[in-house]
């Protein structure tokens, strides 16, 4: 016994087409479980999050960077 795994879409008129071309000109018992695929949602904001929109007050100021060491050569 063998197993598939794998997505495909079923046409308007209800027809699912697989091919199974390592099986020619034999009988073969299938049994087929299936389930819709949902409809990826758009990653939501949470609330909380764009409560903050416009909340910072005064200037954004960078940091002092520190002296960085001399890095190796690339061969």
């Amino acid at each position: 016994m063998n197993s598939i795994k794998l997505k495909s879409h079923v046409d308007s008129d209800g027809m699912l087409h697989i091919s199974l071309p390592d099986l020619q000109n034999t009988d073969v018992d299938i049994t087929i479980v299936y389930q819709p695929l949902q409809e990826k949602e758009k990653r939501k904001w949470s609330p909380e999050f764009l409560s903050t929109f416009g909340a910072w007050q005064g200037e954004l100021e960078r940091a002092p960077q520190e002296e960085q060491p001399e890095r190796e050569p690339l061969l």
